[in-house]
């Protein structure tokens, strides 16, 4: 294997197990429940304590509407709230980031004589992600 070809499977290796949610703890965690019992807020409720902020992303996704890559960094989020035991969720925001380019192409020259003829063809596509930020908080039953 050549230097190229192992520098190749080291970035696949790191893209493979990069993180798709991440959390920085603020506050008191708690015993962790399931994610279905996470309720997403758009408003802060009257009574709630800060467990963490949260981050997610849909890296790794294989939907391809905007709506199913939104869903998966919702769940995403929630998943990262429950582990900490945090019933809720208050959105930040959901977004657009730009991951890097994909490309490639061809090309296919002959010459005969004095004369050469060339010809090539290439590509670029953006790759973008959603991406959302929330913070994790635990609501009291009253």
């Amino acid at each position: 294997m050549n230097l190229i070809q192992k520098a190749f499977v080291l970035v696949l290796a790191v893209a493979a197990t990069a993180c798709a949610s991440s959390h920085v703890l603020v506050g008191t965690a708690r015993e962790e429940i399931e994610p279905e019992q996470v309720k997403v807020y758009l408003e802060p409720p009257a009574k709630y304590e800060t467990v963490a902020l949260l981050e997610a992303s849909d890296l790794g996704a294989n939907g391809f509407s905007a709506q199913s890559r939104m869903n998966k960094v919702i769940n995403r989020l929630k998943a990262e709230a429950a582990e900490l035991g945090a019933n809720g969720i208050l959105l930040q925001g959901i977004g657009t980031e730009y991951r890097g380019s994909v490309g490639g192409g061809f090309a296919n020259a002959s010459a005969t004589g004095n004369s050469a003829y060339a010809t090539g063809a290439g590509y670029s596509a953006a790759q973008v992600s959603k991406v959302g930020k929330a913070i994790a908080i635990y609501v009291p039953t009253e």
